[in-house]
């Protein structure tokens, strides 16, 4: 288990761009097909804007046509935590940075059957992408 990051809102604000505060620490949604990583098919791995931790490899990602990178798994299961919310008016499941507890997305029962089923929506202005070395 990592080991938590607790910062104070005003460490946060000045930490993170005014897009990814919105998104990582108000569990805000980029508009859909407007994020750098959507279309993104580079190796490499998938870390957290906020924290560093990594999240999700590229060899996980798919294209899910929803506007949104997409991964079948987390890097390591415990890179991520959910959580169940139901703002908006539906159920969903939010998915965290088990370090930060910074929102990234969610996951849905709408991913690849033969890479277990699941869909990591996630938002681009959550994540910094680390290219593989060549």
């Amino acid at each position: 288990m990592p080991e938590k990051l607790i910062l104070t809102d005003a460490e946060w604000r000045e930490r993170l761009t005014p897009e990814q505060y919105q998104i990582l620490r108000q569990a805000g949604t980029e508009r859909a097909f407007t994020g750098k990583y959507e279309k993104n098919k580079a190796p490499g791995e998938y870390v957290c804007a906020a924290c560093g931790q990594p999240l999700f490899a590229s060899d996980a990602k798919f294209d899910s046509g929803s506007g949104w990178p997409s991964f079948t798994r987390p890097a390591e299961e415990s890179a991520v935590e959910e959580h169940r919310d139901t703002a908006h008016g539906m159920i969903r499941t939010e998915v965290v940075c088990s370090r930060c507890e910074s929102h990234l997305g969610h996951v849905f029962p709408d991913g690849p059957s033969e890479q277990g089923g699941l869909r990591y929506c996630v938002n681009s202005a959550s994540l910094e992408f680390k290219p593989e070395d060549n």
